[in-house]
């Protein structure tokens, strides 16, 4: 199993990549962004099974624990490490990495060349950096994955479920519409999705935890549902 390398596209290489509206070069949910990015990165290290989600009774006693050798990849490393000096509580782990997450990840699909940065000079006196659509057809591939996931009903892979429930939960999801149709049944999925109603493989139930731990986590944050 991959270790979190560089070279493979991580989940929240994929999140961020999909929040991306190309036609505007806008992100969707910039306001809440680092909540979703941190739990894609649970998700990562649960992927590559670093971590352990360890449940001590309610959302806000879930802990993580960072189990094997240290993830080689840069944007992995800093959630390992904290989880391996002490196991630390989710929301706690989510609210120290996710701020500083954007930058990393989109000069990471930057050089990759999903994106690419675009500066103009503006009235000749200061340039302005706009983010494009970049030449490969990564955001469209991962995008048709999500799609059939909701759309069409499928037991999708671990990744591609990690990617549908966090933008569920980040309430992104509207915004996809029409390539995703905002319709009953996908809002009904994608709930369930978000729920962990997805997977029985031991993989698949190692990413279940860590993403609806970082849902549930988020969700009690922002005082959707109680802690208690």
């Amino acid at each position: 199993m991959a270790d979190g390398k560089p070279g493979a596209e991580l989940i929240v290489e994929d999140l961020l990549l999909l929040l991306f509206n190309p036609e505007s070069g806008s992100i969707a949910g910039e306001g809440t962004l680092y909540y979703p990015l941190a739990g894609a990165v649970l998700a990562d290290l649960a992927r590559v099974e670093r971590i352990e989600i360890e449940d001590r009774g309610g959302p806000r006693g879930r802990l993580v624990r960072a189990v094997g050798t240290p993830p080689t990849d840069p944007l992995l490393r800093p959630a390992w490490d904290r989880a391996a000096r002490k196991p630390c509580a989710v929301p706690t782990l989510l609210a120290g990495i996710g701020p500083r997450l954007r930058a990393p990840v989109l000069d990471r699909l930057v050089d990759r060349g999903h994106l690419r940065r675009e500066r103009r000079a503006r009235l000749g006196l200061f340039t302005t950096t706009t983010l494009r659509a970049g030449d490969t057809p990564r955001r469209a591939a991962v995008l048709g994955e999500v799609r059939a996931a909701l759309v069409d009903d499928p037991p999708p892979e671990p990744r591609t479920a990690a990617l549908a429930a966090l933008l569920s939960a980040s309430g992104t999801l509207p915004t996809f519409h029409p390539d995703i149709p905002w319709t009953s049944p996908v809002i009904t999925r994608a709930k369930a999705i978000e729920r962990g109603d997805w997977g029985a493989t031991a993989a698949a139930t190692a990413v279940t935890s860590a993403t609806t731990a970082a849902i549930t986590s988020t969700l009690v944050a922002a005082g959707v549902i109680s802690g208690e």
